[in-house]
């Protein structure tokens, strides 16, 4: 019995997001371009699957919206199934709406050279595609220079080998499908969750908890 219960946690941990999700309906995304209002900023981070980085960034004080979705090439449209196959230069990403206020750009950047590994070209885990990659996309100079800081000064003391994360001018976004948003609250027992998601947030939950936002 133990025999089987060791293999099926291996397939768990095997198997990797687009593997998991690979039979579900892919609808075509709408573009949307979430401007800032209110005294809001927007940050936009790609990490590995999206599902991921959704899961850590929601759980911020300061955070206001956490959108998945795709950016990174020039194509006037973008899916899941494309994506995932490679016939496009996207990058699966988290569109963060945040109040700097209370969370600042930095700490935002802070939590993401933490919560993945900028080291891996085009890789995380067992995610691999350059849809995976690790990547800044900047919706403002300010944005820009503060990237770049972080990366000579905070990455790299996180990390000791080289950072390959892509620092580049936003460009169009396209939100990801329903069935993709608030993914991990949504399916908690669902295996990728489990195996690759649970970890994950346990840590960022343990390190970063003086910036969580209060259990309701």
């Amino acid at each position: 019995m133990k025999k089987y219960i060791s293999l099926f946690i291996f397939v768990l941990l095997a198997v990797s997001c687009s593997q998991l999700i690979g039979n579900q309906k892919t609808n075509n995304n709408v573009m949307d371009d979430f401007s800032q209002k209110d005294g809001m900023e927007t940050a936009t981070l790609g990490a590995g699957c999206f599902w991921c980085v959704e899961a850590v960034f929601q759980d911020l004080k300061g955070v206001q919206s956490v959108v998945s979705g795709y950016t990174g090439d020039t194509d006037e449209s973008a899916n899941y199934k494309d994506v995932c196959n490679g016939t496009t230069g996207h990058a699966e990403v988290a569109q963060i709406v945040f109040d700097p206020a209370i969370i600042s750009f930095e700490t935002l950047l802070e939590v993401f050279w933490t919560t993945h590994d900028p080291t891996t070209l085009n890789r995380q885990g067992n995610d691999k595609g350059t849809q995976y990659r690790s990547a800044i996309f900047y919706h403002s100079d300010e944005q820009k220079e503060t990237a770049l800081d972080s990366k000579m000064n905070i990455a790299t003391k996180i990390w000791d080998d080289p950072i390959v994360t892509e620092i580049t001018e936003l460009g169009k976004f396209y939100a990801a499908e329903d069935y993709h948003q608030n993914y991990y609250n949504l399916n908690p027992t669902q295996g990728y969750c489990r195996a690759v998601i649970n970890p994950k947030i346990a840590k960022f939950r343990k390190k970063f908890a003086h910036l969580l936002k209060e259990v309701e």
